[in-house]
């Protein structure tokens, strides 16, 4: 492997993902080529039925693409087996979901070690209460979801995401669930995963402000990579939105008439 293959964390190239019929086909999207170097936060945000979504799903793995290729840190996900994807997923990428996803039976402690009870791996409590430490969580270990607040379950939701020393960390819409404080502690947590302990972060977000927190920022418009920010404001993520919001009702107004 290269230098340069070394350094990404994430590469998809041409990748398309079709629904639909041959007659009435759905591209949700339509040939993204992009390369993410490792230990960067990078925000994907655009319209509604850009393919946000869809391009989260893709490179993580979760769903195939139609055609193209995803690399995560080198490796090639489509040559993959279904066994060997999600075991690969287990010891490779972390996920942050909106809705936390949580068992509710199980402390917090049990599940940060869950991903590596699943992956079959030993669990080292000293990287677990670091893990949990990291998020301002060390004080409840013992509590279950039901017993911590919204921001306090999507810290565990990190820490659980971090305790395998994944590759890349997905998250979808990670704060869309939160109040406006809690929010914002839960983005610093990610932005030092990435700036302080080397992680990946790929984020997928409608909030301007959220997208600020990152390093870059790419758009998608139709299933097409259309622009990239680097050094995102707020202000120059809610311009470009806008943008694209009202270049999407032009087209929408072409096509009616």
């Amino acid at each position: 492997m290269t230098a340069m293959a070394r350094a990404e964390a994430l590469r998809l190239v041409g990748v398309r993902r079709t629904y639909g019929t041959a007659d009435n086909p759905v591209h949700a999207l339509n040939g993204v080529t992009v390369s993410l170097p490792a230990g960067t936060f990078t925000a994907v945000m655009g319209p509604s039925g850009s393919g946000k979504s869809t391009f989260l799903q893709c490179a993580a793995g979760l769903d195939q693409p139609t055609s193209g290729q995803v690399f995560i840190d080198g490796t090639e996900l489509n040559q993959s087996s279904e066994t060997a994807l999600t075991k690969f997923r287990r010891q490779r990428v972390g996920f942050v979901f909106q809705q936390f996803n949580l068992l509710p039976t199980l402390t917090a402690w049990q599940n940060v070690t869950l991903p590596l009870r699943l992956a079959g791996r030993k669990v080292d409590r000293e990287r677990c209460v670091a893990a949990l430490t990291s998020v301002g969580l060390a004080d409840r270990v013992d509590h279950r979801p039901a017993e911590l607040s919204g921001g306090q379950q999507q810290r565990v939701a990190i820490a659980r995401a971090l305790v395998t020393d994944p590759n890349v960390i997905f998250a979808d819409e990670p704060t869309g669930a939160l109040d406006t404080r809690s929010a914002r502690e839960v983005l610093a947590l990610l932005a030092d995963a990435v700036h302080k302990m080397g992680q990946t972060v790929v984020m997928v977000t409608h909030d301007p402000v959220a997208a600020s927190y990152a390093d870059a920022v790419l758009f998608l418009a139709d299933g097409q990579l259309v622009d990239r920010l680097v050094r995102p404001t707020a202000e120059l993520v809610a311009g470009r939105l806008t943008q694209l919001g009202d270049l999407a009702q032009r087209r929408g107004l072409a096509v009616g008439e």
